[in-house]
């Protein structure tokens, strides 16, 4: 990609997942003097699985990822709601949901899409793992800059500051506040992790899922990985249940489901790699503050319940590197530009997760009911695709 940059910025960007990533490719290839700082101690890898689907496969088109993300599609999944007991109570065919999202959606491993990422930047960006953000100041007093002090004790001068660093984020406590007055609790609780080996009777590109009141378990199982388990509970004590093991709090919200699928997530729930935390929202009123920015979770999660926060974070990622080309020595109007254009998206996709919490937990038996015929409804022969191209258009 040509340097089309006339001002290139000295850009800190914190976090090195798929928003911080995201970021740093596109502002690196604007020409932009970037360097990445995160606080695990090495690259990550796994994960579970995320849809691109329409902004989020654009902004993936339009970093020159679509390529690579092609060898790694997993396709549509196959699936199977089950019973209790592990038995299968109805199938959803691949082919019914294929019909309605056409060929501009991916399904790839979060690992995957990472590495996609790591593959783009070919080597050229400065990382610094076990590194955080310790302070950010304007020395200047007159926004001329910032110097940005890390972990490692290193300072450095930056015209820009992106806080990339997930709903946990450091920097936002560092230039917004306490995360109490931005991070909502969703009151549910999030399981995740990687299963040793497939269970039986699950095949490839294939997911096994349990809802019930309350809860939904599920197991996936894609072409070429490791199947991995997802597990989520309406609770009032989520963030509490997330300090603690998430093989005890699994097993009282889910020991008395049977059968080899989960019989095996149960297994693995003590894993050492297991993900496990509250669900929540971030709402804030502006995502920028100065010569700081915020993308992705740390500004606009808009929790697992919405489905597109992966295609959010890649959108805002490449919308924020489109800004600052758009108006270069201009900073703060290419950040008030950036965030005018993307908030609608956020809001409404932040509305619909939390109106579709009860498709994940459904609140009573009549939820439970009515998200039951309509899964029915989906595997009609005749009135499934009709359904399937009514919600495409929607969506």
């Amino acid at each position: 990609m040509p340097d089309h940059t006339e001002h290139p910025l000295r850009i800190v960007v914190a976090g090195a997942g798929i928003a911080g990533l995201a970021t740093a490719l596109r502002l690196h290839r604007d020409g932009h003097r970037v360097l990445v700082v995160e606080r695990a101690p090495a690259r990550r890898a796994g994960g579970y699985l995320v849809n691109l689907l329409g902004p989020g496969f654009d902004a993936a088109e339009g970093l020159g990822l679509v390529p690579a993300l092609r060898e790694r599609d997993q396709g549509i999944f196959t699936s199977r709601l089950v019973r209790a007991d592990g038995s299968t109570k109805l199938t959803m065919p691949a082919a019914l949901a294929e019909q309605s999202l056409g060929s501009r959606a991916l399904t790839v491993l979060r690992g995957d899409l990472e590495g996609a990422l790591w593959e783009a930047m070919g080597g050229a960006l400065e990382i610094r793992f076990g590194t955080t953000v310790a302070a950010a100041d304007d020395p200047s007093g007159a926004d001329g800059g910032l110097r940005v002090t890390l972990s490692d004790g290193s300072v450095h001068d930056a015209d820009l500051l992106v806080g990339a660093d997930g709903l946990h984020s450091g920097v936002r406590d560092l230039a917004f506040g306490p995360a109490t007055g931005f991070v909502h609790d969703l009151q549910h609780a999030v399981a995740a992790f990687p299963l040793d080996a497939a269970p039986n009777g699950l095949p490839e590109q294939t997911a096994s899922t349990f809802i019930d009141v309350g809860r939904t378990a599920a197991v996936f199982r894609p072409r070429g990985h490791a199947p991995s388990a997802f597990f989520t509970y309406r609770t009032a004590t989520a963030e509490a249940d997330a300090t603690g093991s998430p093989a005890d709090a699994l097993a009282a919200h889910f020991g008395d489901l049977s059968g080899p699928v989960h019989e095996a997530a149960r297994r693995a729930a003590g894993a050492g790699d297991a993900y496990f935390d509250s669900v929540s929202q971030v709402v804030m009123d502006t995502w920028s503050s100065g010569r700081v920015v915020l993308v992705g979770d740390a500004a606009w999660c808009v929790s697992l319940f919405a489905g597109h926060g992966a295609g959010l974070a890649l959108a805002g990622a490449d919308r924020l590197g489109r800004a600052l080309a758009a108006q270069p020595g201009d900073i703060a109007a290419a950040l008030r530009a950036w965030e005018d254009g993307l908030r609608p998206e956020v809001t409404a996709r932040q509305r619909q997760a939390r109106a579709g919490m009860a498709r994940f937990a459904p609140p009573s038996r009549v939820h439970l009911g009515v998200q039951d015929l309509m899964i029915r409804a989906l595997t009609a022969p005749l009135l499934g695709p009709a359904l399937l191209r009514l919600m495409s258009r929607a969506r």
